[in-house]
């Protein structure tokens, strides 16, 4: 032995200097003077962060309307008591002074809904996930760009602090060509016990997951994933009937992403996201939904990233915003339909795969039973 101890096999650290944390604009998007009338159709428990995030932008909302009047009527008393309340949405879609409408509602009652809103001339903020079927929402982005709409979708995930700022640095390309894309999260999801979302399947495939899918398309760009493989399965003890452990891997010529998700995680929940390319690496970990550990690394050094907001309810904040800017600057919302289209054809294609064990290419399936 020659007793070298650089070992280029050996596997260790090195120092990085520290550097300065780029200044980034990643707070929730503000329209400079567009304040218009919103209505707000579906007041169940997610409301309350929507009308929490407009009041506290000072957003116009006017009308709130579910089928159960008393749970409109207390989010009006809580939030915006000058607000009429109402059981039928064409009393919304009649009303010429309300120009945005934002449907927070389950997909199959939304869906006609969404088509109604942009029938009324209204610019609509659909739920996430946006649809069942892709070719219906092809039909509804037709739709919106025929009445000169913009019709976006809540994806509300796109401005939690830390993932706003993972957006911000793809868009000045300081991570350079991505490589790997890799996220990991444990948390505690039985608390949907005895409530509808129990009847979802796929509840983590679908309804949760969909914010990580929709991070990985905005990750890799303009880049098409070739492939999805995806497993799921009923984690240890648990007493919920779907399946709350999951991993996906997709594949991207020259890179690749992989999701793993373990939902029934009663003790020290976390998340974890890495992104690596070609210029530097992003790295945030911490608690789910709420990562505080951030740091990016480059050929310049490391810098420890401080970031103020959080997911709940600055996400909600940013969704709304971005539609008002598309509105007030007359252009294409980031979180419009039509890119999130995306985002659901990776979701429906790894829902696919788990259901068959067989790779699935995205685009390849286009509805999903939910």
């Amino acid at each position: 032995m020659s007793g070298d101890n650089d070992d280029a096999r050996e596997l260790k650290a090195t120092a990085v200097k520290t550097m300065a944390a780029p200044d980034l604009p990643y707070q929730p998007p503000v329209p400079k003077n567009y304040r218009p009338r919103i209505a707000l159709i579906g007041c169940g428990g997610i409301a309350k962060n929507h009308l929490d995030a407009y009041r506290a932008k000072d957003y116009s909302v006017v009308a709130l309307c579910d089928t159960n009047l008393a749970a409109a009527e207390s989010l009006r008393d809580e939030f915006f008591p000058e607000a009429i309340v109402t059981d039928d949405a064409e009393e919304v879609f009649a009303r010429k002074d309300i120009e945005v409408v934002d449907l927070a509602l389950h997909p199959t009652p939304r869906l006609a809904l969404i088509r109604r809103a942009l029938e009324a001339d209204k610019h609509v903020l659909s739920q996430k996930p946006f649809v069942t079927d892709i070719r219906e929402g092809r039909k509804l982005v037709e739709l919106a760009e025929q009445r000169g709409r913009k019709l976006a979708v809540n994806q509300n995930g796109r401005w939690a602090p830390y993932f706003s700022y993972l957006r911000q640095l793809l868009k000045q390309d300081m991570l350079g060509e991505i490589i790997s894309c890799d996220i990991h999260i444990a948390w505690d999801h039985t608390w949907i016990k005895g409530t509808p979302f129990e009847k979802i399947h796929h509840i983590v495939l679908y309804d949760f997951a969909i914010h990580w899918f929709d991070i990985v398309t905005r990750v890799f760009g303009e880049r098409r994933p070739i492939q999805v493989f995806a497993r799921v399965g009923k984690s240890l003890g648990q007493e919920l009937d779907p399946p709350l452990s999951a991993g996906v891997l997709v594949s991207y010529d020259n890179g690749q992403a992989s999701l793993v998700f373990h939902a029934a995680t009663k003790f020290s929940p976390a998340e974890t996201t890495v992104v690596t390319g070609t210029k530097g690496t992003f790295r945030s970990t911490g608690p789910v939904c709420a990562n505080d550990q951030i740091t990016l690394t480059t050929a310049d050094g490391e810098a420890a990233i401080s970031l103020e907001g959080a997911w709940f309810n600055d996400g909600f904040a940013g969704a709304m915003g971005e539609l008002l800017c598309a509105i007030e600057d007359d252009r294409e919302p980031e979180n419009s339909a039509r890119e999130n289209l995306r985002s659901l054809e990776l979701c429906f294609a790894a829902m696919a795969s788990a259901d068959s064990n067989q790779a699935i290419k995205p685009g390849d399936v286009l509805d999903v039973s939910v």
